[in-house]
């Protein structure tokens, strides 16, 4: 998809005061499952600094507030993040660009973003600016709509898209058209092992996903390296290097 991010961050503006509602419908109520598992995967640990990219009015951001960490919600959207205020007064939040991440190298214990790269106008600098801010050791989640393996689940799920969620939006968003590229972006974002293929790419390691709700969605994770780690696999690369 051709994604302007103006555009999109203007979108997520117009429905910032119901979007939790209309999520929760349109997921047929799966949303506080997949936030829950998502959370679970995180494992936050009080102490820690945790980074939430496109977090929304930072419903996740509170759950995995819960745990004692500090959290920080980012959202490029100004509508998101007046909303996530008003609703979240004990939480901060920073509005940014997940490409261009307005914090320092080697931060944060934990990176998260959920339902979110898929916004994202280059996905593969949002997963590198991720790695350069996360701590060596440190763990990513991503959360995303993706593809469900079995013939029988892709044939229902696209009949939804095609035929129930445009009904549903209607019904229960401010912004039909808003929903209407939710359905777009989500038809044409790539299957569980090419997004597995981006987050090794930029340097993940332990990358592994599983699939909630038959592969309608995917979970997703990867360690950054230890230093010792990164410094042996530097080394590695020396060495074929000189007997080559």
């Amino acid at each position: 998809m051709d994604k302007q991010p103006d555009e999109v961050s203007g979108m997520f503006d117009g429905v910032a005061r119901h979007y939790d509602r209309t999520n929760a419908i349109m997921s047929v109520g799966n949303a506080p499952l997949w936030r829950a598992a998502t959370v679970r995967a995180v494992d936050p640990r009080p102490g820690e600094r945790i980074l939430d990219v496109a977090a929304g009015t930072g419903t996740s951001s509170a759950a995995l507030a819960r745990s004692g960490a500090t959290v920080v919600a980012l959202d490029f959207s100004p509508g998101m993040i007046e909303e996530g205020r008003r609703r979240q007064p004990d939480l901060e939040f920073v509005e940014g660009d997940a490409e261009k991440l307005p914090f320092g190298d080697d931060e944060f214990d934990a990176v998260t973003i959920s339902f979110g790269l898929r916004n994202v106008e280059h996905p593969k600098v949002a997963l590198a600016e991720m790695y350069r801010v996360m701590k060596p050791g440190g763990r990513l989640v991503i959360c995303e709509f993706s593809k469900p393996p079995r013939a029988v689940f892709r044939a229902g799920y696209s009949a939804y898209m095609r035929f129930v969620m445009p009904v549903v939006a209607s019904a229960a968003s401010s912004n039909r058209e808003a929903y209407s590229y939710l359905r777009e972006s989500i038809q044409q974002w790539p299957d569980q092992g090419t997004l597995s293929q981006w987050i090794r790419g930029v340097g993940f390691t332990r990358v592994a996903h599983r699939n909630l709700s038959a592969g309608v969605v995917a979970l997703h994770r990867g360690h950054k390296p230890e230093d010792a780690d990164i410094r042996a696999s530097t080394a590695k690369r020396r060495q074929k290097r000189a007997g080559a």
